[in-house]
């Protein structure tokens, strides 16, 4: 993965509670075992129009959210069902960072383990967001190392577990981690062997 520590980019914004996963990425798409070719499928309902062409009405159709890299949603996004397609999904279509007021579980670990950096932000800020992308492009500089989020009048912060912070920081995943010690298991297993 790459390293994550700062990124500016222009936000798209999502203002609906309780998006789960099969509206992410619907299951007739979940064929593909590999992680990449997900993102022509996200939102596949809700971003096309029964005969394939761009829904005109989907939030994330309108021109100046074209090449968005954050996204902003209301609550409880990610829930449903734990598939890691969904932050497959966002990932393939250009989304770094992800800013919502809550996350389902799963679907959170899931983008930290995947190099993207989902936010809480409270409801209050997360609106202010919303409201300011709803119409006009807006952009956001987001600060990993300081755990920071700043725009055109707009400063946050935010918390993020120290574990999460430093794999994202390093670009580093689960099999990543455990490399770093690749010399103590070396060791061990020479020891245990003899």
């Amino acid at each position: 993965m790459e390293p994550l520590v700062k990124h500016q980019g222009k936000i798209a914004t999502l203002n609906r509670v309780n998006v789960d996963t099969d509206q992410i990425i619907p299951k007739q798409f979940l064929k593909r075992v590999e992680r990449t070719g997900f993102g022509q499928f996200l939102f596949f309902d809700w971003r096309f129009e029964n005969d394939g062409t761009p829904n005109p009405k989907f939030e994330l159709n309108q021109p100046h959210m074209q090449g968005a890299s954050i996204l902003v949603a209301a609550h409880n996004f990610g829930c449903g069902s734990s598939r890691e397609h969904a932050p497959w999904a966002l990932h393939d279509y250009g989304f770094k960072v992800i800013i919502a007021p809550s996350f389902a579980d799963i679907f959170y670990n899931n983008c930290v383990k995947n190099g993207m950096l989902p936010i809480r932000l409270n409801g209050d800020q997360t609106n202010e967001l919303l409201e300011r992308g709803e119409k006009h492009e807006f952009e956001l500089n987001v600060d990993l190392q300081n755990q920071t989020i700043s725009g055109a009048d707009f400063q946050a912060s935010f918390d993020i577990d120290p574990y999460w912070k430093e794999m994202l920081l390093n670009g580093w995943d689960e099999i990543g981690l455990t490399l770093r010690y690749e010399q103590q298991i070396n060791k061990f297993e020479e020891s245990h062997l003899a």
